[in-house]
């Protein structure tokens, strides 16, 4: 059973009891990321995320390390666009720990300036593991393409000249800013008690005071554009995409579906089409990403050079078809039995539980449980997908990105204007 109560300093606590696990996951959940940080001070939320770890008042680095491990438990972190999470999962009789090392870690961290210092050539280090990594960087480099100027279009990690520049009055002003009641929701899942776990969270949590400032979002513009990053690779790492919906959107389980059909799996069309039926490319799949006011779409592969313009052509075959002649309800029919499949196969997993109760409460103030959110997939009609498709599906509205063996732009520009 789900169950929601605020403490008194502002913080939300949502927690669902499962009586056959003997496990807990606890999650702390930040309303910032890299959304909110402005040009100076971009890549400070991932910053401070790893700073978290690196010794408070009472624990070194290597203490918060050992205190989970101790225990057979796990203690992590991730920083996203719009959130930043600190997360543990133990046995239901390490509850207490749990909250004690991520309370510790959140409110009494040092931020010393050797800890700092050390961190940020780590990160650099990390930055330049991810400009290695092409497959990853494309999706950044679409992103930058589609929502130029745009804080949703920079890698969230950041940039290395601005990570040297980033201070310890900096961070502090960073955490005075974000790090407070009104601005974190606590979520928990396991085996739990709400009214006992409230208490333990209060106890914990309770004592954090600080005024949260209103968020202020601008809605990205979406640019037409092609862009490439000149690289040394052996295949060309290619994205294709447009704006997609956010997550409150009444047709958002509508255009998830079309996701599936198109590119979600083995079966999808992209898949059957490009490398089973025609063998030009090992990876290819789509996906949709929503944020508070707005979505992003985008279909990867990766290929040989010389299969950029068929796998294009191919692509874009497949966008005009689903967008014209829509989808057999038998595609449909299938694509609903493996959403809910992955969902209620996913609900097996407390980390999961916990996170749907965190991200649910952070963008819509409410949790959709699992049978809502089947009955909504179950509604969508072979009609509702066609429109949702002629509404968003104009090739002539996406943005292309790649990573790879280019010389210059202009050899993309030419197969993406035949494609288009």
């Amino acid at each position: 059973m789900i169950k929601k109560s605020t403490l008194q300093n502002g913080i939300h606590l949502l927690t669902e009891d499962i009586a056959h696990v003997r496990s807990v996951a606890v999650g702390v959940w930040v309303n910032v990321g890299s959304r909110d940080e402005s040009d100076e001070i971009a890549g400070i939320s991932h910053f401070v995320e790893h700073m978290m770890f690196k010794g408070t008042e009472k624990r070194t680095a290597k203490q918060i390390a050992e205190a989970l491990d101790a225990v057979g438990g796990q203690l992590n972190a991730f920083t996203t666009k719009e959130y930043t999470c600190y997360y543990a999962k133990v046995l239901d009789e390490h509850f207490d720990l749990a909250l004690d090392v991520l309370s510790d870690m959140l409110f009494n961290s040092r931020f010393s300036a050797q800890d700092i210092d050390r961190e940020r050539n780590v990160i650099i280090e990390e930055i330049k593991m991810y400009e290695d990594t092409p497959d990853e960087l494309v999706h950044d480099v679409f992103a930058n393409t589609i929502w130029q100027m745009h804080p949703l279009g920079r890698p969230i990690i950041g940039h290395a000249q601005v990570i040297k520049q980033l201070d310890r009055d900096t961070f502090l002003d960073f955490l005075k800013r974000y790090y407070v009641p009104g601005n974190m929701v606590i979520s928990a899942a396991g085996n739990i008690d709400h009214d006992l776990a409230a208490e333990k969270i209060d106890r914990f949590f309770g004592g954090l005071k600080g005024d949260s400032t209103p968020r202020v979002l601008s809605l990205p513009s979406p640019r037409k554009e092609v862009a490439c990053r000149s690289k040394d690779t052996e295949q060309v790492h290619l994205c294709v995409g447009t704006p997609g919906m956010p997550l409150d959107h009444d047709q958002i389980y509508t255009f998830q579906l079309v996701n599936t059909i198109l590119g979600g799996g083995l079966s999808s069309r992209l898949f059957q089409e490009i490398r089973e039926q025609r063998g030009l490319v090992y990876s290819i799949y789509s996906y949709h990403s929503s944020y508070f006011d707005t979505g992003l779409f985008c279909i990867y592969a990766g290929l040989s050079r010389e299969n950029v313009t068929p796998a294009l052509d191919l692509i874009f075959k497949e966008i005009r078809e689903i967008r014209d002649e829509g989808v057999t309800p038998q595609e449909l029919r299938r694509a609903k039995d493996q959403l809910k499949g992955n969902l209620l196969l996913s609900l097996e997993n407390v980390n999961t539980r916990m996170s749907r109760l965190g991200k649910s409460q952070l963008y819509l103030g409410k949790v959709v449980t699992p049978e809502e959110i089947v009955q909504r997939i179950e509604k969508v009609t072979v009609g509702d997908i066609k429109s949702l498709a002629r509404e968003r599906f104009n090739p002539r509205n996406f943005a292309i990105a790649s990573v790879g063996p280019w010389d210059d732009c202009r050899l993309l520009e030419e197969v993406a204007g035949r494609a288009l």
